[in-house]
């Protein structure tokens, strides 16, 4: 399923993480080298332009983070990131140059890459979201099925199903894709780059670089 992998999806000079990516197809397999590799990485960081401020958790001496946000480590915060209000970093969490993360805004076990933008209340749990990518208000990563199964990666257009061996798997976000409001990424979506996804849609299944998700499940080729 080429359209899901990393090579297709991602600009890996777009993220401190690249090196977690090492060897890998999937986005997904990444998932499980998260909190490993910000625990190794984080004592390496220039102790000039990084704070340790407390077990696992290193900010930029750039970065913006509000005194009401609460960080988890293991963590990495990245130089110019704005961590507003009320964000709740529960770990395993690496926020790119230029990163947003929102009022009330939730992550878990992800990789931000250079510029994303959750700024207003959404919640990311088990996901990838590749360089400038960008969350609407209220949009979430769903990461666990309701019958608690194994999440499958469909591609919606050959039919093919990839097994992640996972129970989570939120959803993987390439370069500038882009999620409209109130929108609901069921586990193991895949959104290609340049993907848009209408307002209050519901999406599952790979959707493939350069079309956009309408809310009544109509897939297009974008035209601009």
């Amino acid at each position: 399923m080429k359209s899901a992998f990393i090579t297709e999806l991602f600009d890996l000079k777009e993220t401190i993480a690249s090196d977690i990516f090492e060897g890998l197809t999937y986005p997904w397999e990444a998932l499980d080298r998260i909190s490993d590799f910000i625990k190794e990485l984080g004592p390496t960081l220039d102790k000039e332009e990084y704070e340790q401020r407390s077990e696992d958790v290193w900010v930029h001496k750039s970065a913006k983070v509000f005194e009401s946000a609460y960080i988890g480590g293991p963590c990495i915060i990245c130089e110019d990131a704005e961590v507003r209000h009320c964000a709740f970093i529960r770990g395993s969490a690496i926020i790119g140059k230029k990163s947003v993360i929102g009022n009330s805004t939730e992550l878990k076990n992800v990789v931000l890459f250079n510029g994303v933008q959750v700024p207003h209340y959404n919640y990311v749990g088990d996901s990838i979201l590749g360089y400038k990518a960008h969350m609407g208000a209220g949009s979430i990563t769903s990461n666990v099925k309701s019958d608690k199964a194994l999440v499958i990666v469909k591609d919606r257009i050959s039919g093919e199903n990839i097994p992640t061996g996972r129970k989570k798997v939120g959803a993987m976000l390439g370069d500038y894709a882009d999620v409209g409001c109130n929108s609901v990424l069921n586990p193991g979506t895949v959104l290609g780059r340049q993907v848009s996804v209408y307002p209050t849609s519901c999406v599952r299944g790979v959707i493939p670089a350069g079309h956009i998700f309408k809310n009544d499940g109509t897939i297009v080729k974008r035209t601009n």
